[in-house]
């Protein structure tokens, strides 16, 4: 059994389809069939069950990418300590992230963490929250910026940036004339009957959203779904309902089609972390990382 095998196996996995692992994996189709199939020939069983639309994963085949996700990510652990005791330069960091936050802070950081090392390559992946969780769990990402509460209870996290929740309506609501004109802060429990629009299933500034309306003694009517938080805030620019959105997406540059941001009584906030895998080696690049973000935040401050 072959490290490269393990490799392939996982990405096949991964992908669900043999031509996009193969281009991944930057190696031919027939290839890789043919290093699978010696692997299924050595190991004594099937790993996937192939068809003309579909590739999926046996029951050995779970556990066998399950237990090689395991060995790569301890060899890749393995690699950054040598590096580091090494006093290497160079190296690769592969950093998650949520695409509504990141969008805003990754354009500070990553330039900033450019200038101060040059030579350490920055993959960035962005995923849903409750997806990213998933992936930094198994390994897959070093570092991910996320949002409290986290569902995996294995990871720990360092507390980057308390971000104020604001509400967001059509330009033209009452509500939203009503106190622009005396300055006085929403209370949630007024928009009991209004219709809402929110992020779909699975991130967490949705969870948090229907929780702030619970804790005001209601659940919120989503009448529109949107993965992109720009897209929620257009429908709610066209009048099509009223939106929660964090602080730093609602500083953001403002189009034709924008909503009136007012603030929340109270001023509910979320807790932005950076997080990674308890017990994983967290390398040298990733320290530096966090500590770039970290410096980012505290010098952009309400200007981010």
């Amino acid at each position: 059994m072959e490290l490269r095998q393990l490799q392939y196996a996982v990405q096949i996995a991964i992908e669900r389809n043999f031509s996009r692992a193969a281009e991944k994996l930057h190696i031919a189709q027939p290839s890789l069939s043919q290093q699978l199939s010696k692997l299924e020939r050595e190991i004594g069983v099937l790993l996937f069950q192939r068809s003309t639309n579909s590739v999926e994963l046996t029951h050995a085949g779970s556990i066998f990418v399950e237990k090689a996700q395991t060995i790569l990510d301890s060899l890749e652990q393995l690699k950054q300590e040598m590096e580091d005791i090494s006093l290497m330069k160079k190296g690769r960091l592969v950093v998650g992230s949520m695409p509504i936050t990141g969008s805003t802070i990754m354009p500070y950081v990553l330039p900033a963490f450019q200038a101060a090392y040059p030579d350490i390559e920055v993959i960035l992946v962005e995923e849903t929250s409750s997806n990213l969780e998933k992936l930094t769990l198994s390994g897959q990402t070093d570092i991910s910026l996320l949002a409290l509460p986290m569902q995996e209870d294995t990871l720990v996290y360092t507390p980057l940036l308390d971000e104020e929740i604001v509400i967001a309506f059509p330009p033209n609501h009452p509500l939203a004339i009503r106190h622009l004109n005396s300055g006085k802060p929403v209370d949630i429990a007024d928009l009991e009957n209004e219709s809402f629009i929110a992020l779909k299933k699975g991130q967490g500034f949705r969870k948090i959203n229907v929780k702030l309306c619970q804790e005001a003694g209601f659940t919120p009517r989503i009448v529109f779904e949107s993965s992109n938080m720009e897209t929620v805030q257009s429908l709610v620019a066209a009048g099509m309902g009223i939106a929660f959105v964090p602080y730093l997406i609602s500083k953001r540059n403002r189009s034709e089609l924008s909503p009136v941001h007012l603030p929340l009584h109270n001023h509910p906030s979320r807790t932005l972390v950076i997080a990674h895998r308890k017990g994983r080696y967290l390398s040298k690049a990733s320290e530096a990382f966090i500590q770039t973000m970290q410096k980012v935040m505290l010098e952009q401050g309400t200007h981010l």
